[in-house]
């Protein structure tokens, strides 16, 4: 048995357990032809994700850039970037999130995504409504709109309440019931969304953050640089 762990949390919807564990399988094959001694299957039992993504013995997972600026940079270290080619808002290792809101609220049609990596904040549009969001820690949920917004010369204050609810789906779900207004939603979790969960039919895109750098691969601050380069080898594949 292996006595390290793995997991894939961040884009591991259950819809998609069965691609997100093929992509497990391939990484996991290319390491042990490498001599690493990768675990069978993914663990999805983390508890806390910030105290799993701690853990010493973690191979190999994938975090977000808000807790590694906020001091999980001390405990992993980063092995890649996945690509978002091929998702609108994404552009290589680059993604944004989608601003949404409900469509009987909003006049206009769709907002497209913009070909650089600037902005497109609605901001009257969005100003005294009530912003569902993942997590404090998230880029991609708060902090990439906050920082956008302050460039702009407003702050997360343009918002009447602010509403945690734990994940990029129950923002959407939020936000298409009525308990909230606006979210800013991951590209590639927007994609999925669209997929996958029925009360994204309700909701429009009305602009984008910035882009920045997507969700990174990370491994322990303290795993074998033997082991990292095999990881960030197997990445390439």
């Amino acid at each position: 048995m292996s006595g390290v762990i793995a997991a894939l949390p961040m884009y591991d919807w259950p819809e998609r357990r069965g691609e997100v564990d093929a992509q497990w399988a391939a990484l996991r094959d290319h390491l042990r032809a490498r001599g690493v001694d990768a675990p069978q299957e993914l663990s999805r039992r983390t508890g806390d994700l910030l105290d799993f993504w701690k853990r010493p013995d973690l191979l190999f997972s994938q975090t977000c850039w808000g807790p590694m600026e906020q001091g999980l940079d001390a405990f992993a270290q980063v092995l890649g970037q996945p690509s978002y080619d091929g998702i609108e808002g994404g552009d290589g290792e680059l993604y944004s999130s989608a601003i949404i809101m409900r469509r009987a609220d909003v006049a206009g049609g769709e907002v497209a995504a913009p070909a650089g990596a600037e902005a497109v904040l609605p901001v009257e549009l969005m100003r005294g409504r009530r912003f569902a969001y993942n997590v404090p820690d998230s880029m991609s949920g708060i902090i990439g709109i906050t920082r956008d917004l302050e460039a702009v010369g407003e702050d997360i204050g343009v918002f009447s309440e602010l509403i945690e609810t734990g994940g990029h789906r129950g923002s959407i779900r939020a936000v298409a019931d009525g308990r909230a207004d606006v979210a800013a939603i991951d590209c590639l979790s927007w994609d999925l969304a669209q997929k996958y969960e029925p009360p994204a039919r309700e909701l429009v895109v009305v602009g984008w953050t910035a882009k920045r750098k997507g969700l990174p691969y990370i491994s322990a601050k303290d795993t074998a640089i033997e082991v990292v380069e095999a990881l960030r080898e197997a990445l390439r594949f």
